[in-house]
């Protein structure tokens, strides 16, 4: 009997990253996260007791970058 191979679907990567690094990494404070999370702004899931994890996306979703503009640009007074 013979296998067909199934369809693979395109790798997404899932990286779940704790509080502690999501402050890190975004240079907020660890309750303002923790805010987000009650507020509902930000999913988390709880593994233990003190074991919540964020998905690094939706941490970066948070804190979009703000275009900024070329002194150049603007008008001289």
């Amino acid at each position: 009997m013979t296998r067909t191979a199934q369809p693979t679907l395109p790798f997404e990567e899932i990286e779940y990253i704790s509080l502690k690094e999501a402050a890190r990494r975004y240079g907020v404070s660890y309750d303002t996260l923790r805010r987000r999370i009650s507020e509902g702004k930000l999913p988390a899931v709880k593994g233990g007791y003190k074991l919540i994890r964020v998905l690094a996306k939706d941490v970066a979703k948070l804190f979009p970058p703000i275009p900024t503009v070329e002194p150049s640009d603007y008008p001289r007074w």
